[in-house]
């Protein structure tokens, strides 16, 4: 049971909540996850593709702290209404398909590619769910990694998968 928390506590309680959503049922997972796709969506159709990678990469960090931290203050582990790890992980779903665009299209720096499809934003998103929800190996062993990590990792490479997925279905 929670006791009064301090006000820092209680803010990076709300960012690992994904500003609310966490608490959202039922399935809050799925409810950051959205919001992680809003994100992404933000990222890919507003961003050059350099931006995109660097917004991208700069959230992992301060997520597995701030994971982290969250877990101690509710004294579990990988709780489930923290969903600052699908919010920061959703964009990764989309790191193949830029660097497909990138590299076999225009160019590692170009930044007016198409964009994805809206099929490819729905498919990232049920395959991101699916990869975690089921956790195959070694998604799942991802887990294991103390704190923060194990909250984020696991999301990361989950996104990853369905990331190589999404490149290899026949979408644009």
């Amino acid at each position: 049971m929670l006791m009064r928390m301090n006000p820092t506590d209680q803010r990076l309680l709300w960012i690992a909540q994904g500003f609310g959503c966490g608490r959202m049922r039922p399935a809050p997972g799925t409810w950051g996850s959205a919001m992680g796709l809003a994100w992404a969506a933000f990222l890919v159709l507003a961003c050059p593709h350099w931006l995109y990678w660097i917004l991208s990469a700069a959230a992992v960090p301060p997520a597995i702290w701030i994971c982290g931290r969250a877990e101690q203050i509710l004294g579990e582990t990988d709780p489930s209404s923290v969903v600052l790890d699908e919010i920061v992980a959703m964009p990764f779903c989309f790191c193949p398909w830029l660097l497909k665009q990138s590299f076999f299209f225009a160019g590692p720096l170009h930044s007016h590619l198409a964009h994805p499809s809206l099929a490819s934003f729905v498919v990232a998103f049920a395959l991101f769910r699916f990869f975690d929800v089921v956790k195959p190996p070694p998604i799942r062993q991802l887990q294991r990694l103390p704190g923060g990590w194990g909250v984020v990792v696991d999301d990361l490479v989950a996104a990853g998968v369905a990331g190589v997925v999404l490149v290899l279905l026949p979408l644009r």
